[in-house]
Parts: structure tokens; sequence; C-alpha cells
């Protein structure tokens, strides 16, 4: 996601703005600035690994020659127990990066844990899992990265990239055969056009339009089933609205090419590690 660095450069001076303003003023007084020192990171639970790259720029906001040596990749799977990595700095920049590089590795692999765990359910289904722009503020490029690593797909970053036909567009624009004939007078060639439906007779209007991808919102299996029959491979299909690690199995079964789920970023529990071992060098 290169394109996105200024972005996260963004993100990261942000943080450190937030955590470290004017200086850490208890690390300062304590501890020389030549100093050196090692330390180690440590799993402690099971998951994917997600936000390496991302821990790395933030030490090197502070010190340009750390020694970096990750024992594992993002998308990796660890146990509880393992060293994924060592870091050489000054004794000053491990304990300013600290709490910022695991706040970040925490979040994004316990994203892409999260994740996981629900493409598990995928397996042997062609149904690709979708996330959304259900993120934190400021965040969204790293939960998507955290998405990807656990195995998943990235939806639509923005606004910007897809256009995503709802109930209020349909609403003010008059129906979706109105909404669907304005967006496409109006963007540029390339974007996909989604368009969110509810029953069978927006199905029906939606494929008419020849719009990409017909989202089946908060249908029943028995309604979906009938959807993708009707659409007939004519539009890629989605499936949205309540989807859990326990029913997304019977989903898939019915063959829509796409499953999302908000759950992924807005309710994924943190990975637990540490920063240990730390000793002067």
């Amino acid at each position: 996601m290169t394109q996105y660095d200024q972005l996260i450069d963004r993100l990261i001076d942000l943080a450190i703005e937030e955590d470290i303003a004017t200086g850490d003023v208890t690390t300062n007084s304590i501890i020389p600035a030549h100093s050196r020192a090692v330390a180690e990171m440590k799993m402690k639970a099971d998951g994917v690994i997600s936000g390496l790259a991302i821990a790395k720029r933030v030490y090197e906001k502070f010190e340009k020659d750390i020694l970096w040596d990750a024992k594992v990749k993002d998308g990796d799977r660890v146990k509880k127990g393992d060293i994924i990595l060592r870091i050489e700095a000054s004794y000053r920049c491990l304990l300013l990066g600290e709490r910022l590089s695991l706040n970040i590795l925490q979040r994004m692999s316990g994203i892409a844990t999260e994740t996981a765990r629900y493409v598990e359910e995928l397996a042997g289904t062609h149904t690709q899992l979708l996330d959304t722009r259900k993120t934190a503020p400021g965040l969204r490029v790293l939960d998507k990265m955290a998405v990807k690593d656990g195995g998943a797909t990235n939806h639509r970053m923005g606004l910007y990239d897809m256009a995503m036909i709802k109930d209020n567009h349909i609403k003010v624009a008059g129906g979706i055969t109105n909404a669907v004939n304005a967006v496409r007078a109006h963007i540029p060639a390339g974007i996909k056009i989604e368009v969110e439906t509810t029953n069978l007779a927006e199905v029906r209007e939606a494929l008419a339009t020849h719009a990409d991808i017909i989202m089946l919102d908060n249908m029943t299996p028995e309604v979906m089933k009938q959807a993708v029959a009707l659409i007939d491979g004519r539009a890629q299909t989605e499936c949205s609205g309540n989807i859990t690690k326990e029913n997304i199995a019977r989903i898939c079964e019915i063959g829509v090419d796409f499953v999302s789920s908000g759950a992924l970023t807005h309710s994924a529990p943190i990975l637990d590690l540490s920063l240990k071992n730390l000793k002067a060098v």
C-alpha cells in the first residue's frame, strides 16, 4: 500500500505529537542520551501478526540507524511465547517508541487474527471476505492493511474510489434506475458501481441497470438464494448485514461472490504482546 505512505507518515507524526509532544520527561531525566540497548518483542497470545512494517517506521522517526531483526513477517501466524522481533537502538529510542509501536501492533494484529478466523470459515468456497468503512477515524489504512494480512480482501478505501448506492441515495434519486444513471453520468471510467438491495424487486431493477455489484442487504437465506439465482452471474453479489463467524459459512453456501463484515475492524480485540528483556549493550 505504498500509495498511502504519506498518510501513514502523518498518522505516525500525529501519534508522536499526542504521546510525546515536547519530550519524555521521565526517560530524558534518567537515561543518558548516548546509551544503547537491545529489546525483544514477545507474543502473549496466539494469532496473526500485522503491523511490523509500521512499527519499524515509528522507531525510525526517532533514530535512523536502529538494528531491526524481525523473526516473522506481517501475515504470519505466531504462538504465545514467540519472540517476533529483536531491536537494538539508543535506550531513549526504545522507550520512546515502545507504547506507540505496541499500540499499533496490538490493534493491527488483533484485526488480522479476527479476520483469519472468519476466513477459515470460507475454506472450500469461492466467496471472498471484504472489510468495510467501519474503521477507527484516521486509522483506516492501517485497519485495512491488517485485514489483508488476515487473508481477506479490501473493499473500497473511501467514498472516492467506488460508487456504492445505498437506500438514502435511492430515496433522493427516486429509484435505483435514476440513482445509477446519475452516478454513471458523473464518475470516471473504471470506477465500479454497487447497488444496495433489500428484496427481489430491487434486485431486478439493479440488474437491469447493469450495476457491477449487487449487495444483498439483510436478506433471509431463502431470499438471498433466490436473488443469486436471479442474477445468475450477470453481476457480482455481496452479502451484507449481521455477518458472524457462526453464520458466515452457511451464507457462503448460497454462492455469493463477497461477504462483508464491519466486525473485522470495529470489534476485533487486540492481540497481546510486549517489549521484554530491555538491557544496555
